[in-house]
């Protein structure tokens, strides 16, 4: 494995290694089980990545310090995504929206430093309560292990609701 290292995500040049990164990501979450991942997979459409891509600019322009990623010599192999500040709010408190390492590059110290730079990140934002908040699937024991390792604590539940149920 080459060295790899961490900066911030330049929206121009870096956009399409994200985007594979981002569809990675997504494919991961839905393997739990079958139903999930062709629900996962379905949304990865032309018109997704676009509508992506220009949230993920929003968020730049807002704060452009929100995305770091992680690169070696191959390219882009990593990033952490903090929500800018005013989208915070919906939680009150600096949101962990997406953490993401290609399987080459787990075990070896890169998750812990993106989450470095995302608590640092976070502590510079001014919301109501201080905290880095994330939701993280039960299944997703890996990254589970890697958030309690770290020190983030179980702070409430997420549930949802079925919009398409009857």
């Amino acid at each position: 494995m080459t060295d790899a290292t961490c900066r911030t995500y330049d929206h121009d040049a870096d956009w399409p290694g994200l985007w594979e990164l981002k569809a990675a990501f997504e494919r991961e979450l839905g393997s739990a089980n079958e139903s999930k991942a062709e629900a996962y997979d379905e949304k990865l459409t032309d018109d997704y990545r676009a509508g992506y891509r220009g949230w993920v600019g929003d968020c730049v322009s807002r704060d452009p310090d929100c995305i770091t990623v992680v690169e070696d010599g191959d390219g882009l192999v990593g990033y952490v995504f903090v929500l800018p500040a005013d989208f915070a709010y919906v939680w009150d408190a600096a949101v962990l929206n997406e953490l993401f390492l290609a399987p080459a590059h787990r075990g070896s110290g890169l998750a812990d430093d993106l989450l470095d730079r995302a608590v640092a990140h976070a502590r510079g934002q001014r919301l109501p309560l201080d905290r880095l908040v994330l939701d993280v699937d039960p299944e997703n024991e890996r990254a589970a292990r890697v958030y309690d390792r770290y020190g983030f604590e179980s702070w409430g539940e997420m549930v949802a609701y079925d919009l398409d149920a009857a």
